[in-house]
Formats: structure tokens, sequence, C-alpha cells
């Protein structure tokens, strides 16, 4: 018999449910079971950075289990997932069963491997499952270095930083990170930016034409003078660009009369067949930017979802920055596409993305569905844990992967410029799908409103049916929300795939940043720590230097560098900072002022932060020790019940609801703003 060891119970379940039982038997680990103590922080600087591993008291069961299995099975395979922290739970399950001996920096393998391998599957199917039964192999001890140095590096700035936070705060809970700083500032620094930002007042002219049909048309000039303006300015983050008019306030009303007696005729129409490509394959990162903008997907809730998918055998592993597709995968795709749309919709070749990141995870496939049976299987499971949103992430994988297998689509964009006799040029665009190519699966409404497109000869009249002039205004840069805060963060190479999720929860839950909407917005306690941090210690927290760092990880696991020079690069600026700072006797206020008066003592309230959130305290503390909860109010809503304001409150496993300021007078609560009067 052989013992497989995976970490979850549901992805043995799934084993289980292929190998039926034949000569294996398979055990959950329930994720690691050693790791660093956590209330110490266990790295031994003066013998080149070694980590005090532990077991995990709580998994002294699973462990006891796993002792008692190895003796009873005369094979052990190694089957948790292929990045590095699934070959770091398998390493530690090796080192428990008496497989690996721990000399730090190095790693050695007793003589009794012929007991031990390991195998590396990219999706839990019959085929992929047979394979890497037949393909085993030794652990892959430089991606344990790697996970390993990771987790070093990041004990040893969160243990080291957090502390002379709670100095220099008095706040005892707060924590800083090498990658959730440098995201928490990149939040700040943006809200710097638009702080900056000087609006300015614009407007843009319409123009409703008319001949046979109607048309909308911009005004973009006048003789040889553009109104259209393209700005740059220089902000914290670099150059900000923006696009406004010069028509304004002053000339709008004159542009306008004077365009009401004008006469027009189409000065020329241009066509262009262009042909649009299908984007590639999802990679972590674009699921979660995509889940997000189309059904409002947290990316822990994406991950979350997408494990289940994994774990259950519908999708290939969610943790990757590659592109690549198996060329099994294409040409069974290749036989979906023309049995579901007809061979006018396949490709002679299979297409093929090239991967932006250099390492790519070790993930040697994007994220796609293991089988072609439509992107409605779903439905057919029987399993009662599958639930819509299951479908709806099931769906755009599908979609997506598919689609890069899919012909190209073809789009005919009509220009038409409508010149008046005064010498206003108006432009008109317009787009017709005459073959709809990939958009038929990934967006078949843009292909329902774009069949037609409008067709007018030069020269001929049109009539000016309607003029509609717009006022805007210049906006600073967008606030991050998650999928765009993931997008600079990977496109800046920091953090990994399965990072992304962590660190924006994190940077939450300890309050450093707050929600408007879908935006994120730095707090009063957020932005002042991210000030100090990034002031004290310039070289840790700047985006480069944590990117150079991910670059060094990957060394690591391509054995190119080693755990100890990478620690070492770190360390040495690292300590002499922080040495400064210990010395340093200056602290970070952290408060925020109202204009509330304390009901006690008369003196204004301000609003302070503890590890629960937000709170109103009187500034004649200690005098006065007044305090009382504070509720943020949504404007503009009031309670249909009771007519109170309605707040933002949150339920006991953090999920955010609204309710009625005079609870507990009046119990009324809602998950959504949306139909609150």
């Amino acid at each position: 018999m052989a013992l497989i060891i995976v970490e979850s119970p549901t992805k043995a379940r799934t084993f289980n449910r292929i190998l039926k039982g034949k000569e294996h038997y398979v055990f959950a680990t329930l994720g690691h079971i050693r790791d660093l103590p956590p209330q110490e922080i266990a790295i031994n600087y003066q013998n080149q950075f070694e980590p005090m591993y532990q077991e995990i008291l709580k998994k002294k069961k699973v462990i006891d289990q796993l002792l008692e299995l190895a003796k009873k099975n005369d094979e052990i395979i190694l089957a948790t997932d292929l990045d590095r922290e699934g070959e770091s739970i398998a390493y530690h399950v090796a080192y428990i069963l008496g497989f690996i001996k721990e000399t730090w920096p190095d790693f050695s393998i007793q003589d009794n491997t012929h007991r031990l391998s390991r195998i590396v599957f990219h999706e839990i199917t019959p085929k992929a499952l047979e394979e890497a039964l037949k393909d085993r192999h030794e652990l892959r001890i430089k991606l344990v270095e790697a996970q390993q140095a990771r987790r070093i590096l990041d004990r040893m700035v969160g243990y080291e930083l957090s502390p002379l936070l709670w100095k220099k705060t008095g706040k005892n809970w707060l924590s800083a990170g090498r990658v959730q700083t440098v995201a928490l500032r990149l939040i700040v620094e943006r809200e710097k930016e638009r702080r900056a930002f000087k609006v300015e007042e614009y407007f843009q002219i319409y123009g409703l034409f008319m001949q046979g049909e109607e048309f909308k048309g911009k005004l973009i000039k006048k003789d040889d003078l553009s109104y259209e303006i393209t700005q740059k300015i220089d902000l914290y983050a670099g150059e900000y660009e923006f696009t406004k008019t010069s028509i304004t306030k002053d000339n709008v009303e004159s542009i306008k009369t004077d365009l009401q007696t004008d006469t027009y005729e189409i000065q020329e129409t241009t066509e262009e067949t262009i042909k649009r490509y299908p984007p590639p394959p999802y990679s972590t990162s674009l699921l979660q930017q995509d889940a997000f903008f189309k059904y409002g997907f947290s990316s822990k809730m994406v991950m979350r979802l997408a494990q289940d998918l994994y774990e259950r055998g519908f999708i290939t592993y969610h943790r990757t920055d590659s592109f690549n597709l198996s060329t099994q995968f294409v040409f069974r795709a290749k036989d979906y596409i023309e049995a579901t749309y007809g061979k006018e919709y396949t490709l002679e070749k299979p297409r093929g993305y090239r991967t932006k990141s250099r390492m790519a995870q070790e993930a040697h496939e994007a994220i796609r569905p293991t089988k072609l049976e439509g992107e409605n299987i779903l439905d057919k499971s029987k399993d009662k844990r599958i639930t819509i949103n299951h479908k709806k992430l099931y769906k755009l994988i599908f979609a997506r992967a598919v689609g890069t297998q899919m012909k190209e689509a073809e789009i005919k964009v009509v220009k038409i410029f409508i010149l008046s006799s005064k010498k206003y040029l108006f432009e008109s665009s317009s787009q017709q799908v005459l073959f709809d190519g990939f958009l038929r699966i990934l967006n078949p409404d843009f292909v329902n409103q774009n069949t037609r497109a409008i067709s007018l000869t030069k020269g001929s009249k049109v009539t000016l049916k309607e003029l509609e002039p717009k006022e805007l205004k210049t906006t600073p840069p967008y606030r991050y929300n998650e999928a765009t805060l993931i997008r600079i963060l990977e496109e800046k190479g920091i953090g990994r795939p399965s990072t992304y999720a962590p660190i924006i929860s994190l940077i939450q839950e300890k309050g450093y940043v707050d929600k408007e909407g879908r935006y994120f917005m730095p707090t009063k306690l957020g932005e002042p720590i991210s000030d100090y941090l990034s002031k004290s210690f310039p070289q840790l927290f700047n985006l480069e230097f944590t990117s150079h760092m991910e670059e060094g990880l990957d060394e690591i696991a391509e054995g190119k560098k080693t755990a100890v020079s990478i620690l070492s690069e770190v360390y040495v600026p690292f300590k002499t900072q922080l040495d400064v700072q210990k010395n340093d006797t200056s602290s970070v206020e952290i408060k925020e002022e109202t204009t509330e008066a304390c009901p006690n003592c008369g003196k204004p309230l301000i609003i302070r932060y503890s590890r629960f959130g937000k709170f109103y305290a009187c500034s004649g503390y200690p005098a006065c020790k007044t305090t009382k909860s504070f509720l943020k109010k949504v404007a503009g809503k009031t309670c249909p019940k009771c007519k109170g304001d309605i707040v933002v409150k949150y339920s006991k496993n953090k999920k955010r609801f609204y309710g009625c300021s005079n609870y507990p007078k009046c119990n009324y609560s809602s998950w959504t703003v949306k139909g609150i009067v």
C-alpha cells in the first residue's frame, strides 16, 4: 500500500473518487503541520538566519495519525500543491517522518528515500494523476529554500518593526510587513496625488445630426485649432496625463449660438476593418481583476472559490503567473469549438501567449477548465457545496480559456467628419461586427449592440437636430480598488499570486484603509503609519527594492542565489535603520478631530483607534475618560422604519451590513444600501 499525502480533505475526497482506493490511502494534513512559533521571532541571526521551526500544537493529532500511517504503508507519496508553499508543506511532512535532516542552510535527504517520492500535477483528473504517479521524483529543495527565505524575511521585518510601531504610537496591536506596507504606501501616495490635483471645469459639445437616421458627433476643432488639450502634471508618483477641452463657461454660449445658425455636410468618411484578438487565459491576478469588475468578488473570495473548483477537479491550479495552455487542452478546445460554434470559428494552428513573468511561479499552465463539457457543467454537480458564485467564476474561466483558441473578430470601424460652413468640425464613429469570432463567447452583448455601422456619402448635407453641451471637470487619478491595486502590484513585481488576497485583507483588518464604495482610501491611522515607515526605512519600503527582493527569491528557486545571501542583503541596512529608530524618542500621533462636544465636560471629542476599530474619546483625557462607539453614517439614507440614520455595521465574521443607529429600539438592517430611502 502507498500513503498519498495532500493538504485538504476536499482534495483527499477527489483523489479517493479517482483512485477508488486501489492500493492507495489518501491522508490530508489540513495545511501546514510545522511553522515558526507565533510568540517569538524564532530566527537565529548568529547562525546565518536559521529558522527555528516547530510542530504546530493544534496539529498534534494529525501528526500522530501521520506517523502511524507511515509505519503501516510501504511507500509515501507527497502530493501537495505544485508551488513553493505546497513544496514547503511536503518538506515538513518528510522531516516529521524522518526522511530529512535539517542542517541549515543546507538540507539533506536520508538514505531510505526509496520509500519517499514527490508527484506534481496541474489538475486533479484521472489522466493527470495517472501520469504524475508514473513520473515520481524527489522534493524540489530549492523551492523549499525560496519559501523559507520569504518566511524568514517577512518574519524578520514584521517582528522587528511591529514592536517599534507599538512604542511610537502606544498601540500594541499594530503591525508592519514587508509587502503590506508597500501596498498601503501605494494607496496613501495616490490619496496625496488626489489632494494635490487642481480640478478644472470645461465643456464638451455634442451634436445630434440627422440624415435618414440619427447619429451623434463630438466637436473636435474650429478651423485648424483643436479644442482638445492633453496635459501632464508631475505628482508624487510621477506624471499623470489627462485630456480636457478649451471650451469653457466663457465661450460655450457663443460657440453654441454660432453652431445653431450654421449648415453642415459630410467632409470625409473613413472605413477600416480591424482584427481583435482574444485576451490571454487567466493568470491569478487577471482572474481576480476580472471577477472584481464583473461580479464585485473580493480577491479573498476569488481565491476561496478557485481553491474549491481546483480541489474538486474542475479547473487547473489557480495560483499561477503563466499564460501557457497544454497541447492536450488546445486540441480538445478546437474540437469543442467546431462542434459548438462551427468550423469557421476554429484556428488552423493553436494560439499561444507569451508569459510576462520571468519565473511564472513554477506553475506551467494558466487557469483553465479540466473538462470541455460546456460552461454549465457545474449545474449538473450533485455537490451541495457548489454555489452560484462557484458557477459564475467557472463560467469566466471556461469562456476565457476556450476563447483563446477561437478565431479573431473582424470589426469595421467607420469615422464620419462633419464640417460646418463656419469651419467647425465634428467627429462621429461607429463599429460594425463583421465576424464575431471569440466575442461570441466572451462578449456577446458587444456583438448584439454593434450589428451595423452608419455609412454616409462625402459631400452630402446633414441637419443639426440638437446641441448637447456637457459641463465636465478634470478628474484626479482614481483611487485604487482591489483590481487596480492587484494590477499595480503585479506590474511592479511586488508579491506573488498567492500573496495578493492576504495583503489586501490585512490592511483592511488592521484599519489602515477604508472603502468608499469600491475604492480604498487611507484612514487617519494608516496614513501616518505609512508616512513614518516610508520616511524611516526608505530602502525597505520602496517599490524597486521590494521588486528586487521578489526577483531574489525567484533566483533562489532557480538555484542562482542562496537564502543567506538574500537575507543578508536586507538585514544589514535594515538593522542600521532599526537601531536609529529605536533610539529616537519621537512619537507618531494618531487622532482625528471632530466638531462634536463631549457630553460630560464639553471639550471636543476626537476619534481614536483600537484593535476593535474607531471610537470617540474626550480630548480632555485623562481628566475626562468619556468614550462612545463610532458609527459611520451613510449619506442620504434614513431608516425606513423610524427615519433614524443608517450606519455601517459589521457581523461577527466581519461582514459589512447596514443598520439603524437607534438600535436596539429599532432593529432594521440590510446587507446592501440599495432600496433604503
